[in-house]
């Protein structure tokens, strides 16, 4: 298209020579100078000859006059031709070169400064999708019509759902994911797509329903690749960067070295490791003061020297502990102070999550992985966590 764009353009500024040039070219008629000073010669004669007969008394003063007056009329134009200078042959002819260039230049000077060189190939971009649009269009219309008859054709509702994606109908996609949902709850693509549709219906905002979905199927499938992707999306929506860092440099350890998606995904790990960087020197030390009680009501209690684990998670996603204390059954009911100097991991800052929950359980093991027997209580505490003591009441046992 941009060579015959080109040739467009040169045709129209030859056709714009062929115009101008000619007209330059054109020869103006001469002016017979001889002929005019030969009428005035003789205007003269005649004008002596009327002053010496009426000298004579041939004439008299009106018939002089009469004539005299006849005699200026007819040489009026010939008198008038000759104060003007004749036109050169070659007048305007050194402007053909001149405009043969400029006309040119200046032609693509302009429209590279104002116009579009691509401006076709965009048009005809543009007609392509508006009718592979509209051609969809036709389709969604023939396929609600057959649903309409055969509602339980699954395959059919899920190129429905596909189907307003692509003309970006969120909210449609939404509804018919929500109905495959309803029908195959455990289908892991329909709860991300049903997820992936909510989520842009609502601005692309992930929180709530959409980011539980993406969670139940990372419980299920924990090695998805669009689960990861989302849930990276979703932790960084709210915030909790290392999260998401988490899923996704697990995801672009699980794709193929030549995955179209691998630059993005590490491109947004570059974007998320700048974020980190500017919190570490930004993120103010955190403490929760806590209460930790032992509800009088258990029974069966176990030895006074079991390990109680004191520890905060994050309220969703990954549940291994950030900051932990260890104390003693004797020791309750207890006040501490949970702070980064207790995080599992030296980069780990507590003041980088909104939400925490805190867990208090007592292991009859001394193991740190939770076992049946084991008493456990918990609380969700949200910022500002120092605002006030958060109270821990352990009143359950693991089953």
């Amino acid at each position: 298209m941009n060579t015959l764009f080109w040739l467009i353009v040169a045709g129209l500024i030859l056709i714009a020579l062929a115009m101008l040039v000619p007209a330059l070219l054109t020869k103006q008629l001469p002016v017979d100078d001889g002929h005019q000073q030969r009428n005035i010669k003789i205007a003269r004669q005649r004008l002596t000859e009327l002053k010496q007969q009426l000298q004579e008394g041939a004439l008299t003063q009106t018939q002089f006059d009469e004539q005299y007056a006849e005699l200026q009329l007819i040489l009026s134009d010939d008198i008038e031709s000759a104060v003007h200078t004749p036109a050169s042959k070659s007048r305007g002819r050194w402007v053909i070169p001149l405009l043969a260039l400029l006309l040119p230049c200046l032609s693509l000077f302009i429209y590279l400064m104002l116009g579009d060189a691509n401006a076709l190939n965009k048009i005809e971009l543009q007609a392509n999708q508006t009718k592979a649009a509209e051609n969809v269009a036709q389709m969604i219309a023939k396929l609600e019509q057959r649903l309409q008859q055969q509602p339980e054709d699954i395959e059919g509702w899920k190129m429905l759902g596909r189907s307003y994606s692509y003309l970006q109908q969120y909210q449609q996609a939404a509804e018919v994911y929500a109905k495959l949902y309803a029908s195959q709850p455990q289908d892991s693509d329909v709860q991300l797509q049903y997820a992936n549709s909510l989520a842009m219906s609502r601005g692309g905002r992930m929180s709530g329903e959409p980011e539980q979905l993406i969670d139940l199927v990372l419980q299920k499938h924990p090695d998805d690749d669009n689960a990861l992707w989302l849930a990276g999306v979703a932790r960084a929506e709210r915030g909790e960067y290392r999260q998401a860092k988490q899923y996704w440099e697990k995801l672009a350890g699980l794709l193929p070295a030549g995955s179209e998606s691998l630059p993005q995904v590490r491109q947004m790990l570059a974007a998320l490791d700048a974020e980190l960087a500017k919190q570490a020197g930004a993120v103010p030390a955190i403490e929760i003061p806590l209460r930790v009680e032992l509800d009088p009501a258990l029974k069966n209690l176990p030895a006074a020297d079991s390990t109680v684990f004191i520890y905060a998670q994050a309220l969703t996603g990954p549940k291994m502990p950030l900051a932990i204390a260890r104390k003693q059954l004797a020791d309750l009911p207890l006040e501490l102070v949970l702070n980064d100097s207790m995080a599992m991991q030296a980069d780990t800052h507590l003041g980088n999550y909104q939400q925490l929950r805190i867990v208090a359980r007592v292991s009859q093991s001394g193991q740190a992985a939770t076992q049946p027997g084991d008493l456990i209580g918990s609380v969700e505490i949200s910022q500002p966590f120092a605002a006030q003591t958060a109270r821990i009441l352990i009143n359950q046992a693991v089953e």
